[in-house]
């Protein structure tokens, strides 16, 4: 696995990847308009077929456990990013975003998403490679993330979120209109700041929070740093055209937070059995190896990534016909 071929295919399929998710951005996003829906499934369906003739490029290369990781991992990263899209939608309805200016806003908070993301892989696989006894605390993040996220109500976030937008507007000077996508703009002869940068320090914040989800939830399936970056990449590719794409669909998936909290939860399960099994704490158990803890595989892993995202979709999709024809 850490033979010059794979590093050398580790190098080229990076370069690669990075190359298209910024063509994506800076030459086909160049355009600011409102993509239709037969353009953003176009689009989205080439980035997922792109992600899974990788997997198999993978699989035919490398073997099966590191194709699993990898298809595992972009699962679980994608769930993620539609979750994390549901939040943008919120954003753009809070702030009255024109809809030919929210491509922008999306491209700046994939390109925020992409850094951070980036950091947090490194700072990650930095912590594992010294300390394995960090596996308890991802494992016990991610536990109290899956209960956030299966309790957490509209309310709440833009409680939390409605703070610092307020300590913001005090401390500096906005305009109600925005100008564009210009930051700043002059209102009767006097400097303000747009509406636009409040969007972009929202979207960060939103970034920020995800990027703690997603990075622990992944090292939960593969410690391989490169399988970390390449399922995240594949998870950004399209996203600015999925939002476009599931628009109103977002509102329909009742039971997808549920279903993300599940694997959120189980992954956390997971990497605290992990650290129970290379345990080295001498507090506990006298800093030898529970052997007794579960070490669950790849394979099983991706298969309740799996379920829990099909089972979640159809459930709400149920629901939502139910109430439909309760309605009429």
């Amino acid at each position: 696995m850490q033979s010059v071929s794979y590093q050398l295919f580790e190098t080229v399929s990076l370069v690669v990847m990075v190359v298209i998710l910024l063509a994506d951005l800076l030459i086909v996003g160049r355009k600011v308009h409102i993509p239709s829906a037969k353009e953003s499934a176009l689009w989205v369906t080439f980035y997922a077929a792109l992600a899974v003739g990788f997997g198999f490029l993978l699989l035919n290369m490398f073997g099966q456990q590191i194709a699993s990781e990898f298809f595992a991992g972009w699962l679980t990263e994608y769930s993620l990013s539609i979750d994390n899209l549901f939040v943008f939608i919120i954003i753009m309805s809070r702030f009255s975003v024109p809809r030919k200016l929210q491509q922008e806003v999306l491209m700046v908070g994939v390109v925020m998403a992409l850094v951070l993301r980036g950091i947090f892989i490194v700072v990650g696989a930095s912590l594992i490679e010294q300390f394995s006894w960090i596996f308890y605390i991802f494992g016990a993040f991610l536990l109290y993330t899956a209960y956030h996220q299966a309790f957490r109500t509209t309310e709440d976030e833009e409680e939390s979120e409605g703070r610092l937008l307020t300590w913001l507007r005090s401390k500096m000077s906005v305009s109600p209109h925005f100008d564009g996508s210009k930051l700043r703009t002059v209102v009767n002869g006097k400097k303000m700041l747009t509406p636009m940068l409040l969007v972009f320090v929202s979207i960060a914040a939103t970034d920020v929070m995800f990027a703690f989800d997603s990075i622990p939830a992944i090292f939960g399936i593969t410690e391989d740093p490169f399988i970390v970056f390449a399922a995240n990449l594949f998870a950004l590719m399209g996203l600015r055209q999925l939002y476009f794409l599931l628009g109103g669909l977002l509102d329909r998936l009742v039971y997808l937070k549920y279903g993300i909290a599940f694997i959120l939860g189980f992954i956390g399960f997971k990497l605290v059995a992990h650290a129970m099994h290379v345990n080295e704490l001498p507090f506990i158990n006298g800093g030898k190896h529970i052997d007794w803890a579960p070490e669950i595989d790849t394979n099983f892993s991706l298969g309740v990534i799996v379920a829990s995202i099909a089972v979640s979709a159809v459930a709400s999709l149920l629901a939502t016909r139910r109430a439909n024809r309760t309605n009429k």
